[in-house]
């Protein structure tokens, strides 16, 4: 979608002469920048002097409820000639109104950007900090198949220098990774001194996706169920600070991602056999994660619940969770809030709100 329009010649003027209004009419609409569409928002006038991705957002298709007014191109436009007309915020929703634009989704886009580009900027902090004290840090994005996990992880590091961080989405294990110990193909990938790493599924493959669809043996699951405990704890105990996420989402939800997944041709490559399976073994999927909790989940290295039925707020909510841990430098110059919203992010407890 194009947030400028494509160049059109001017009308003639005679040299010396200003453009009449006619003529300036005549011209192609300009399109102003976001920022300048943002009439009496001091909080985004005081410190967000570049809003990266604030255009799409206010000019986002999927964020419209009526089809709303084009250029001659097909772009979405507001002229300056309109925005210089604006004296107030009720004039600028107006305006938007006045195009069909949805004025409550166009607020909620915009505050979920500023939200999303605090929290990076935080998260940018966290990395320096890491960095120069020679942290380790590992975090692990785990739930069902379409739980927003991948999505979630792209907003972490979007902004990250990524010599100094990494994402592992380890295939199956190869002839020889099979005969070794189960944990070993991981530790190689570990986070170094200073260094950030992300893991899109990990050793809990085992706990979950093996047993439900027959990847492994009895026995090679519960022996895998009495070292996971141990193996965490001497991870915690060298100094790495771990993360265990599980994103928890409703079978409905998962079965409409799926089928948008399905038509849309970007998309398609995200689906798996085990996707088509996945509807069908939820229930088997369900206990086998019940399990995981039960037996997995410990003081040193607990497991935290985000409700990821709404994927913004599950993306928010986890960086939100992740700063609130750490002592870093600049913590308390952040914009927004650290403490993450514990209707959406929750440690384990069997009293949990079970979504999934």
């Amino acid at each position: 979608m194009n947030e400028s329009e494509t160049e059109r010649s001017a009308p003639s003027v005679a040299s010396g002469a200003a453009p009449t209004k006619g003529d300036r009419a005549a011209q192609s609409p300009r399109v102003a920048s976001p920022a300048a569409i943002l009439p009496e928002r001091a909080q985004f006038e005081a410190s967000w002097e570049s809003p990266s991705g604030l255009g799409e957002a206010l000019f986002d298709e999927r964020e419209l409820k009526q089809p709303p007014e084009r250029n001659g191109d097909g772009g979405l436009y507001l002229t300056e000639e309109q925005l210089s007309d604006l004296h107030s915020t009720r004039d600028f929703i107006r305006l938007l109104r006045s195009k069909n634009l949805d004025v409550g989704k166009i607020k909620t886009a915009v505050e979920y950007e500023y939200e999303l580009e605090s929290l990076q900027i935080e998260l940018v902090k966290v990395q320096r900090w890491v960095q120069e004290t020679g942290r380790r840090l590992a975090i692990l994005f785990e739930g069902r198949d379409a739980a927003g996990k991948g999505g979630t992880i792209r907003r972490f590091i979007e902004h990250l220098n990524p010599r100094a961080m990494r994402v592992v989405a380890l295939p199956a294990p190869t002839e020889e990774e099979r005969g070794q110990w189960y944990f070993q193909r991981y530790m190689r990938q570990l986070p170094n001194r200073g260094e950030i790493v992300f893991f899109d599924r990990s050793w809990y493959n085992r706990a979950v996706v093996e047993p439900v669809n027959g990847f492994c043996t009895r026995e090679e699951y519960e022996r895998y169920m009495q070292q996971v405990p141990e193996f965490e704890h001497m991870l915690v105990e060298d100094g790495i600070v771990l993360v265990k996420f599980w994103f928890s989402i409703g079978k409905d939800i998962q079965s409409a991602r799926f089928d948008s997944r399905r038509r849309n041709p970007l998309k398609q490559w995200k689906l798996s056999p085990l996707d088509a399976r996945a509807q069908d073994l939820w229930d088997a999927y369900t206990k086998y994660k019940e399990i995981m909790f039960s037996r997995t989940h410990t003081s040193y290295s607990p497991w935290i619940i985000v409700q990821a039925n709404n994927k913004r707020r599950a993306r928010l909510e986890s960086m939100r969770y992740v700063l609130s841990l750490l002592t870093y430098d600049g913590k308390d110059e952040a914009r927004v809030g650290l403490i993450p919203d514990p209707n959406v992010v929750m440690r384990f407890h069997r009293g949990s709100i079970k979504t999934d």
